[in-house]
């Protein structure tokens, strides 16, 4: 493939220009009849990433990657990254990428020799460390943080049979010694058998796209059924589940150390809803972080940083504007089962909830 085009004109064009150049891909430049002897030959691109080992082999967090580029003939390289031109004589410089997670990168590269070049592009793969944008670390004693969480109170089984009646008493929900405690009781209380509490962000706290860090250990007994979870912002002018509903972790205890991540939209709600489980060891005596990392593409489920869920997200589905959380503590229902007669309480423990951007 031969074309021509002046190096000065190339970037008098703009970015939409060096990305329809760069696309053409092991392709050189020279006017027609010229000497070809100087075209730069043989360009190579070597990319080592800051802190990579076997066990992080997209890098240590930092997002920076050092490049060498070379070429037989070459006097210059130019290098596109994203929006990003970098202008190099040497053919070595660094780049710092920023988005959070682990993401791919195409590097389109042009080594020159006055109006002759050649290109050629790579794919690098970068982890950066996502950035804390909210939580709550569950270290003030007392009822939980009112900027940060309220109640959802009452009984009539919140649309799936359930048998609890959710207060805001300190029976059922307190922060103490460094963990929020929602505690599941056995009592008779306003008609309910069982009561237990509910909290929620909802109109103080809430985000679209992210990964989430939730560490909990969870109850034990025959019919309990705890979840942490989160549903549309939307949810009082589009009712579920045409809001969307991404549960981070449920389990019941009819059914102990099998760990849930679902998602519930139109068309897949309910019993019909689409997700994955995994089986765990100790999920009622020991704590476990349990953690969902979202974005346009693709929503991941994992149970102490092991992948067990992947979902395909896209624009026409309603995981793709800002969601709230609900922490919650239920007893039987659809999900939650049979009741253990000699169930007494239970307590939903949470040390802490992170959100990475």
């Amino acid at each position: 493939m031969r074309f021509s085009i002046s190096y000065k004109s190339l970037f008098n064009l703009g970015v939409f220009s060096v990305i329809s150049l760069f696309a053409l891909i092991g392709c050189s430049s020279s006017g027609d009849g010229e000497d070809q002897s100087n075209t730069p030959s043989n360009l190579v691109v070597n990319k080592v990433i800051v802190g990579a080992t076997s066990s992080l082999p997209n890098g240590d967090g930092s997002g920076l990657v050092n490049f060498t580029v070379s070429a037989d003939n070459a006097t210059s390289y130019k290098v596109l990254i994203g929006s990003d031109v970098i202008n190099s004589t040497s053919g070595i410089f660094s780049y710092t990428f920023n988005q959070s997670g682990t993401n791919d990168y195409t590097i389109y590269v042009s080594a020159y020799n006055g109006s002759r070049f050649i290109s050629t592009s790579v794919v690098v793969t970068v982890y950066v460390t996502p950035s804390l944008v909210w939580s709550d670390e569950f270290n003030v004693d007392g009822a939980p943080d009112s900027s940060k969480w309220s109640y959802e109170t009452g009984a009539g089984g919140w649309g799936n049979n359930e048998l609890q009646y959710y207060t805001n008493r300190p029976e059922n929900v307190i922060v103490q010694n460094g963990v929020l405690k929602i505690n599941l009781i056995k009592e008779s209380y306003s008609g309910s058998n069982y009561t237990s509490a509910r909290i929620v962000t909802k109109n103080k706290y809430s985000f679209k796209y992210g990964r989430v860090d939730i560490r909990a250990k969870l109850p034990a007994g025959g019919g309990t059924w705890p979840a942490l979870w989160m549903l549309g912002s939307d949810i009082n002018t589009n009712p579920w589940p045409g809001c969307g509903e991404i549960d981070i972790m449920e389990h019941v205890g009819n059914n102990p150390n099998r760990i849930y991540g679902t998602l519930h939209y139109p068309g897949n709600s309910g019993g019909n809803a689409v997700g994955g489980n995994v089986l765990i060891s100790n999920a009622t005596t020991e704590f476990h972080v349990y953690s969902c990392d979202w974005n346009a593409s693709t929503i991941r489920f994992y149970v102490d940083n092991v992948l067990f869920y992947t979902f395909n997200n896209n624009s026409g589905l309603p995981f793709n504007k800002p969601f709230f959380f609900i922490f919650n503590c239920a007893m039987g229902g659809n999900f939650g089962g049979a009741v253990d007669p000699n169930f007494t309480s239970a307590t939903l423990e949470v040390d802490y909830v992170h959100v990475f951007n």
